[in-house]
């Protein structure tokens, strides 16, 4: 738990932006998640109007990792305008990552070591890493050492069929052997969470992210992108987005995670997306300097762990307290609240406990309720359940949506908050003035 005010220097958020978010194997599906890191890190040095010669750090991070390039923030540098002199490296936190890449280069900017500083995140599930078995990686070790044919053959024999099949990337957490979605499901029977509220939350995103789309809302965030490989198509909006859905419809939905008592559906879940986002920070100081009007400042941050065998997504329930008492604020004096959606479940059990007497005394050790939620000013463009959720992006994405819908109400303060796998939870505080 941090705030800046801790040393005396706040931390700008400059600019912020994000590529469009495609649905897994569809427009961006012959780019890598490098690739789309590159291109929304170009354009948001171009759109600041920055020397890239001022920019002293990246912090960027991946969650779904790349054997060919592991620190995909040392190679964004090496691939974009900025100096190669640039100190990078790479950062995970699931689907927090690039909240970590930022609050990881506001306290190197706070603590004076950098003035100029760009973070963010970037993934694609078109693009996941497919191993081999445990057996045929020994075995071809062991053929490698061999010197002759036989040799190589021999350390082969011992083979199955089934040591052939490639393995994907696994979608259960290791530590529980359940998904996500099943993690939703534990989630929704605790706090009583219903279908029809999970149904009625998912519609309200994406009615939200058609209305925003459809006024321009989004317009500032999110960069054009050509695709590859002949750049002859360019794509300039999420495509996940339901501009057209009805509440009936998500009721006709199966159950996608426990096929005979389960709520969670496919349509109250976040999507597999590939995407990117990036975001520059400064010091007050610089950007003052420079005359820039900057989107708004990290008042506070804080991070919360878990047991994930009680649960796996409370991770806002239990970091939003943290960062607020950091910050010395109230839930009630944020005008803007950006929360995650991995799941309708997910949001709405969060949101019960933090309206909820017992859980603060239970869970928080606190007297009483961390607060209650203004739903006018909650997710008010709809979320990653709409939106397309790129793992690492996701972070940057509610950072620029919270400080730009600040400024258009002329509030104060906005909170943002993420659930993250592994039984984690990230919150920041972001202010205005």
């Amino acid at each position: 738990m941090a705030q800046a005010s801790d040393t005396g220097r706040r931390v700008a958020i400059v600019a912020g932006l994000r590529t469009p978010f495609a649905r897994s194997g569809t427009h961006f599906r012959d780019m890598t998640a490098l690739e789309l890191g590159k291109a929304v890190v170009t354009e948001l040095v171009e759109r600041a109007e920055i020397d890239p010669g001022e920019v002293e750090l990246c912090v960027y991070g991946q969650v779904v990792p790349s054997v060919r390039a592991p620190n995909i923030a040392r190679e964004i540098v090496l691939g974009t305008s900025l100096p190669k002199q640039v100190d990078a490296y790479s950062v995970s936190r699931a689907c927090a990552t690039s909240i970590q890449a930022m609050t990881d280069a506001a306290d190197r900017i706070a603590l004076g070591r950098a003035e100029v500083a760009i973070a963010g995140g970037a993934d694609s599930t078109s693009d996941v890493p497919v191993t081999i078995s445990r057996p045929l990686t020994k075995a071809l070790m062991a053929a490698q050492k061999e010197k002759t044919l036989t040799g190589r053959l021999g350390a082969l024999r011992g083979l199955k069929p089934r040591d052939l099949v490639p393995v994907p990337p696994s979608p259960t957490e290791l530590s529980t052997g359940l998904t996500m979605g099943q993690h939703a499901e534990v989630l929704a029977r605790e706090f009583g969470v219903s279908r029809a509220d999970q149904d009625a939350f998912a519609h309200r995103s994406h009615e939200r992210a058609a209305a925003a789309w459809k006024s321009g809302v989004f317009e500032p965030e999110v960069m054009h992108l050509p695709v590859p490989p002949r750049f002859e198509r360019t794509v300039v909006d999420d495509n996940n987005v339901r501009r057209d859905g009805t509440p009936d419809a998500y009721s006709k939905l199966p159950p996608a995670f426990d096929r005979r008592y389960g709520t969670v559906t496919a349509g109250s879940s976040s999507p597999l997306t590939d995407g990117a986002g990036a975001l520059l920070l400064m010091s007050e100081e610089r950007a003052k300097a420079q005359g820039r009007e900057p989107l708004g400042y990290l008042k506070s941050y804080a991070y919360a762990a878990m047991d994930p065998n009680w649960q796996l997504l409370m991770g806002p329930a239990l970091s939003i307290p943290k960062a607020l008492d950091a910050a010395g604020l109230t839930l009630a004096q944020m005008d803007v609240v950006e929360m995650h959606e991995a799941f309708a479940a997910q949001v709405l059990a969060n949101v019960r406990a933090l309206e909820s007497d017992p859980f603060a005394r239970e869970r928080l050790g606190r007297a009483s309720r961390v607060g209650e939620l203004d739903w006018e000013r909650f997710n008010v463009h709809g979320g990653s359940i709409a939106l397309g959720h790129p793992f690492a992006a996701t972070g940057a994405r509610l950072v620029v949506t919270a400080l730009r819908e600040l400024a258009r109400r002329g509030g104060s303060h906005a909170l943002v908050a993420l659930c993250a796998a592994g039984g984690l939870g990230a919150a920041v505080v972001l202010e205005r003035a």
